[in-house]
């Protein structure tokens, strides 16, 4: 299991678990990986440093050199958004929030309704619903759109 750190296009950062490195480009490449916060399919993977377990390694270490370690430096704070990006923020995320409340949730059934709808088999109509990776894959194999949606679309605070 590879954990990475991920910062989208508006950055948010967040973590990702993918099975190998090769299985995050790859996905990365179809556009499945989305930000958590705001959909968005523009990521790039930060820096990170591993957790290691070295209980019982310190044996042997030049305290010296852990009781003065090298002074941390502190990475630039990004701009602050214009007001104008903040008012398209909140419009594209007004937009975003109505075409999911008005998409029917048809369940664990989405890829089968998709496939219904695609061969004019159903009414056509917006709907939303849960898909495995490997369904998601093949209904964009197949010529399906399907569309990442993060969960804080799905959710209202009142």
């Amino acid at each position: 299991m590879k954990v990475l750190d991920l910062q989208c296009g508006g950055r948010h950062n967040f973590e990702g678990w993918f099975g190998s490195e090769d299985e995050f480009r790859d996905q990365l490449g179809r556009g499945l990986v989305a930000c958590p916060v705001c959909g968005d399919t523009q990521i790039a993977k930060m820096p990170s440093a591993p957790r290691l377990n070295l209980s019982g390694a310190r044996a042997g270490i030049d305290e010296a050199k852990v009781a003065d370690p090298a002074p941390a430096t502190v990475a630039p704070a990004a701009p602050a958004p214009s007001p104008q990006e903040e008012q398209l923020r909140a419009a594209l995320w007004r937009a975003a929030r109505a075409a999911v409340a008005s998409a029917e949730d048809v369940g664990t059934r989405f890829a089968d309704e998709a496939r219904r709808i695609h061969h004019g088999e159903a009414e056509e109509r917006g709907i939303r619903g849960q898909a495995t990776s490997r369904e998601a894959r093949e209904l964009v194999e197949e010529g399906i759109a399907v569309l990442p949606v993060p969960d804080a679309l799905k959710e209202t605070l009142q």
